[in-house]
């Protein structure tokens, strides 16, 4: 694909003060690929067909294993006719809590989604991955009507609170995976070893590493830069201390931070 020119679609330039230097502790690539793997709900805005206004929905988000992101939805939905006629679209992807909600950090990824047929070879992997994060979902997924699209990430904005706004690309916030084949192939069956035979050290990895409360965590996702988690509605990402390409590399990296849980 050919360079975009001019700015990348939502950037900001020449709007933030000159020469102010980024807070030290800020480091907007890793947030934002955090916030990307983490959040499983977002805001979908679609141009609308009819007139081009934005017209924004909720809708459950997944991610591909580059961090992509998948959505779920039905052909009798108004923002898929939207995306038929232009896939130009973005994803709020947004953290909440106590107090104002302005000071939690969000995401909006910008790009065009484009619809995966079912018979396409890389269905099966966006549908299970998509589904380990969404289980409900099963109840409809099989419908003729839904189908999931895949997100072409073009940029993304990265709000994280007072003085932490950062334009970024889409190299910053998705994942390399041209060398992780073996990984990608591996997924599966190391995500069903994991939540059948190792409960405890996921309850280690999100309890001593991610600082969440103790309970019954499950695996829903593997990738080369790290570890999703879930816990009913609650989510966590595992960042790994280094990549990981292969089930062999993948096996020791699970030790060493299962080793670093119990330590700590």
């Amino acid at each position: 694909m050919s360079e975009r020119p001019g700015p990348l679609p939502g950037s900001m330039p020449d709007r933030l003060p000159e020469n102010a230097p980024p807070a030290a502790d800020f480091h907007a690539g890793r947030v934002g690929k955090e916030l990307l793997r983490r959040i499983r709900a977002g805001t979908l805005a679609t141009l609308d067909r009819n007139t081009g206004h934005p017209f924004a929905s909720l809708v459950n988000v997944g991610t591909d294993a580059d961090g992509s992101p998948v959505i779920l939805i039905s052909r009798l939905s108004t923002h898929t006719a939207n995306l038929e006629a232009d896939g130009r679209a973005s994803v709020l992807l947004a953290e909440t809590g106590k107090g104002d909600a302005l000071t939690h950090p969000r995401l909006t990824v910008l790009g065009r989604f484009a619809a995966v047929a079912r018979e396409a070879a890389d269905e099966a992997r966006l549908r299970r991955r998509f589904l380990a994060h969404h289980p409900k979902a099963q109840l409809y997924a099989g419908f003729a009507d839904f189908a999931f699209w895949r997100m072409q990430v073009e940029a993304a904005h990265l709000n994280g609170g007072f003085a932490r706004a950062a334009d970024l690309t889409a190299a910053d916030i998705l994942t390399d995976i041209a060398d992780a084949q073996d990984l990608i192939d591996a997924e599966e069956g190391a995500v069903a070893h994991m939540n059948d035979d190792h409960g405890d050290a996921l309850n280690l990895y999100a309890v001593k590493l991610c600082g969440a409360p103790s309970g019954v965590w499950r695996c829903t996702g593997i990738d080369p830069d790290g570890l999703d988690l879930a816990n009913g509605p609650l989510a966590v990402r595992l960042m790994f201390p280094q990549r990981v390409t292969d089930a062999a590399g993948l096996r020791r990296v699970l030790r060493q931070l299962a080793e670093q849980a119990r330590a700590g």
